[in-house]
């Protein structure tokens, strides 16, 4: 027997996909979203966002590093992932997930080098000893700075930024695709899902890096580029909406229709689910920072840096917060009901200190952040004071320094 009643399967006693299930979509879509952010600078032009370009591309690498380890301390042999690239199967969508990676991962690594590539030339001629070489390995024997080298490596940059482009979107949106295409699971079976996976995973990067981007700033003594938050702000406003708008509808549309699958659906949200997709996702993750960010984008010329800073801050936290719902509500919720449509598993709760407890989430999450740090002392995360003066992009609001 189930919760309220209901009749559950022997194999649906247990919820087989737990939290590190819920932090592989979350960690990628960090990784897709930063990416996303920095090549609206690269690509669009999008000089205002100059302060975070190089930013964006080292946080979405630093999670990308530690993105499958959620996936092969889920496993319980986690060596049997060689085989994927070993003895690869190109009609499992979970298998096509190395080459992906493995693609994406080199990409980003070369736009990463070319980004930094009159850095590593700099530091290599400046340092002495085994520092000196390390930079000079660095540099892979390629020392010409000169303005017409430095313009070959923009148009290479722009080329490898638009290939990176779609590239995110498929890291990420086949996360989508995977949970989208279990028939078996009415709420997962829906074309809409790899879309939503997609813009909430922008929404979480740009988030991210809104936080990363005011903390090194805060511990560099360095001032905050007041159109280049604006302009973060304005979009992450943009795809908060969107993404809040296509997990609404998507929710409506199942009520509307009233198939068999709503019977159990619908109490599953409105009760078992209540305080994370209600409370948290909706409510406290949507609704205020939808209405913080609109003050910040509406009423610009009113507010000073400050208070511009402190509501896109605080909405960005309040974001991750309703990106990570969203993820928990949609694997795990997706796990709760029965393949009979009949009944409820208990309720998930993972443990502190368990296999996939809420300690090793916190320190996957955490790794991530100590590669930015380390990075940061190896090359320069942000870009050099003097070069912080946006070129002819964003507004500057009314208010700014």
């Amino acid at each position: 027997m189930g919760e309220h009643g209901g009749y559950l399967f022997p194999n649906d006693l247990h919820i087989l996909w737990e939290l590190m299930i819920v932090m592989y979509p979350y960690v990628t879509g960090l990784v897709a979203g930063a990416f996303i952010l920095s090549s609206l600078y690269h690509v669009f032009h999008r000089n205002e966002l100059r302060p975070i370009g190089r930013l964006s591309l080292v946080a979405s690498l630093g999670f990308l590093l530690f993105a499958p380890w959620t996936l092969l301390l889920h496993l319980g042999h986690p060596l049997r992932c060689f085989n994927v690239m070993l003895t690869p199967n190109l009609a499992s969508a979970m298998a096509m997930f190395g080459f992906i990676y493995a693609a994406y991962m080199a990409l980003l690594v070369f736009e990463i080098w070319l980004v930094h590539r009159e850095d590593i030339i700099m530091l290599a001629s400046r340092s002495r000893g085994v520092t000196r070489w390390f930079y000079k390995v660095l540099a892979l024997g390629v020392y010409d700075v000169s303005e017409e080298a430095k313009q070959v490596d923009h148009r290479v940059l722009v080329v490898l930024a638009g290939l990176g482009i779609p590239g995110a979107s498929l890291l990420h949106g086949y996360v989508g695709f995977i949970f989208g295409a279990v028939k078996a699971n009415p709420w997962w079976s829906t074309p809409l899902m790899p879309i939503i996976f997609l813009c909430s995973a922008i929404v979480s990067g740009i988030a991210m890096v809104i936080i990363l981007y005011q903390i090194g700033m805060k511990f560099s003594g360095r001032r905050i580029d007041p159109p280049c938050m604006q302009s973060m702000a304005r979009w992450l406003w943009l795809f908060v909406i969107l993404s809040v708008t296509l997990e609404l509808l998507e929710i409506m549309t199942l009520a509307y229709e009233r198939a068999e699958e709503w019977t159990v659906i619908g109490p599953l949200l409105v009760d078992q689910l209540a305080f994370t997709f209600i409370g948290i996702q909706l409510v406290l993750g949507a609704m205020v920072p939808i209405i913080l960010l609109g003050i910040v984008v509406l009423m610009s010329r009113y507010l000073t840096n400050q208070i511009r800073n402190t509501l896109c801050f605080v909405a960005s936290l309040l974001l991750l917060l309703q990106v990570f719902a969203m993820r928990w509500n949609v694997v795990i919720g997706g796990q709760i009901f029965s393949k009979s449509l009949r009944g409820f598993r208990e309720s998930h709760s993972p443990g502190l200190f368990e296999k996939e407890g809420v300690a090793l989430a916190i320190v996957l999450f955490v790794f991530p952040l100590v590669f930015i740090v380390l990075f940061n002392r190896i090359l320069p995360v942000f870009e050099p004071p003097d070069e912080e003066v946006p070129i002819e992009g964003g507004p500057c609001p009314a208010g700014g320094e």
